[in-house]
């Protein structure tokens, strides 16, 4: 039982890393230009500019914001299903 009390415990500090390295890397901006192409990307992988030829692009931008999205819930679904879920975790 403490044992369940203890890991929990552990679950939750590494949960508030976990949200503090998050928003950390959100602060961050990765400028990155290459012919003619010029994009900025946070730490956190969300697409904050594009530009192509001097243009910007805003269209382009939410749709590449929301397929790195689709990706990353992808990603995780898999994660959960190999046992990195918080079950897992738990031994349960």
């Amino acid at each position: 039982m403490f044992d369940k009390v203890k890991q929990l415990g552990k679950l939750k500090q590494l949960r508030d890393q976990a949200v503090k390295l998050q928003k950390a890397l959100a602060q961050e901006e990765i400028d990155y230009e290459d012919k003619g192409v010029k994009v900025v990307i946070t730490g956190d992988q969300n697409i904050k500019s594009l530009e192509i030829d001097g243009e910007q692009n805003q269209k382009i931008v939410d749709v590449l914001n929301k397929a790195l999205k689709k990706s990353q819930k992808v990603a995780a679904k898999k994660m959960q299903e190999m046992g990195g879920g918080l079950t897992g975790l738990l031994g349960g």
